[in-house]
């Protein structure tokens, strides 16, 4: 299992709409990401643990998938310089 940082794009106009179909996609999706629209950075984020970047993308609602993206990220051991110390 990997990490992944989840960022769903949408428009100011398109904002309550995100909000409602993220919460009826499946509700505790809604909770699991952080949004930026109060500052005027109309999207979402969340940490995501999963198999790929596809299934990782499966907590964004069908309608935003397109524009979404997924990247796997991991950190570094600072000790050995350059050794992952979780992928």
């Amino acid at each position: 299992m990997s990490r992944f940082v989840v960022i769903s794009e949408h428009t100011a106009e398109d904002c309550r709409a995100a909000v409602k179909h993220f919460s009826e996609y499946y509700p505790g999706f809604l909770t699991h990401f952080e949004w930026g629209c109060y500052d005027s950075d109309h999207h979402a984020y969340a940490m995501i643990d999963a198999e790929s970047h596809q299934h990782a993308l499966m907590a964004v609602p069908p309608m935003f998938r397109p524009k979404a993206k997924a990247i796997k990220v991991n950190t570094f051991d600072p000790r050995v310089k350059g050794e992952k110390l979780h992928e």
